[in-house]
């Protein structure tokens, strides 16, 4: 009996089959590199202290003064807002040379923290130079100060770099949402950073921390009628229409102004919404009532809206990173290296 003809042992069978094997190992090598590169374990080996050094510098700075948890909050959102989480809006201006983001209207006199950021980078760069990038630290402290203040905690995905530059135009120009936006403007501007009306909610509700100046909140008190009446007449007290401090502040929840929970959305329900934008969510209309829906789930349910806080914060701290061997790890995180 003649025995049959195996083609799968010549040695071009043998040379392909190896070659097969090869680019698969390699294509499972480079997903597997490029899957590394963002992880909740990015400085375990190169700094295993850093998340432990960033914890207890937030901690101290919020046991000091509770409304920084919310400013650092604010600082990571207004910088992701911008072509995205890079720690650009740290980034100082230069006198006729450079124009950066912290004097773009959303965030002069307005956005603060950047000294317990600057006092957390110090630490870093002793502990191990040039491994920790101005953008995790912000990603990491927002999350840090949401626990430090009740809330819910979220794995934070860790290897971001930081940008080299920073866009006044771009701060300038409406990414950030405003104070003054109805409705429709909220949602389009969420949406275009690719978040849901839901998520926008969500995110929204970290307003149940931090304060506003009365510049910011004058026109609502005054000229809207979606407002509580004694709410808004314990306000103008402190908020004159003409004259006074504008720079006078008050708590976005005032219910609960340092924990966060889900009263902000109580508050909203009881037209007792400080910012105009606030109050839209619940009384804008014009979108089939679908944000107000969300407003009374949060408003009932908190578990849900710490769930779906802690998701739309990761989806938000993911918006367009840079990574690999682009941009840079700042020494200081206040100018380029």
């Amino acid at each position: 009996m003649m025995a049959s003809h195996n083609h799968s042992c010549s040695p071009l069978a043998f040379v392909f089959t190896s070659f097969k094997i090869c680019f698969c190992l390699l294509f499972m090598f480079l997903i597997g590199a490029a899957t590394a590169e963002l992880s909740p374990d990015f400085y375990n080996q190169t700094c295993p202290d850093a998340l432990s050094i960033i914890e207890s510098a937030v901690n101290s700075a919020v046991k000091s003064e509770p409304r920084m948890g919310a400013s650092l909050l604010r600082l990571h959102f207004h910088d992701c807002f911008v072509n995205g989480c890079d720690a650009s809006i740290l980034l100082d201006d230069i006198p006729c040379i450079f124009k950066g983001e912290k004097t773009a209207r959303p965030n002069a006199n307005s956005v603060r923290g950047y000294e317990v950021v600057d006092a957390i980078k110090s630490q870093l760069e002793v502990a191990c130079p040039r491994v920790v990038s101005c953008a995790d630290i912000l990603a990491l402290a927002a999350r840090d100060s949401v626990v430090a203040l009740k809330g819910p905690s979220w794995r934070v995905i860790l290897g971001r770099r930081d940008s080299e530059t920073a866009s006044f135009n771009a701060a300038d120009s409406g990414n950030i949402p405003g104070p003054s936006f109805n409705l429709t403007a909220l949602i389009t501007a969420f949406a275009k950073k690719g978040f849901t009306f839901r998520e926008m909610v969500a995110l929204s509700g970290s307003h149940t921390i931090g304060e506003a100046r009365c510049t910011i909140f004058k026109d609502r008190i005054y000229n809207d009628t979606d407002i509580d009446t004694s709410f808004k007449t314990f306000l103008q007290a402190n908020c004159p229409r003409s004259g006074g401090d504008n720079n006078t502040i008050s708590p976005l929840d005032i219910q609960t102004p340092t924990g966060f929970d889900n009263a902000y959305y109580t508050n909203l329900v009881n037209k007792k919404g400080l910012l105009h934008s606030d109050q839209q969510l619940f009384s804008g209309g014009g979108d089939g009532g679908h944000t107000a829906d969300v407003v009374n789930i949060y408003r009932t349910t908190p578990t849900t809206f710490f769930s779906d806080f802690a998701k739309a914060m990761v989806k938000m701290a993911n918006l367009s990173l840079i990574t690999g061997t682009s941009g840079q790890i700042r020494i200081n995180c206040r100018k380029t290296n």
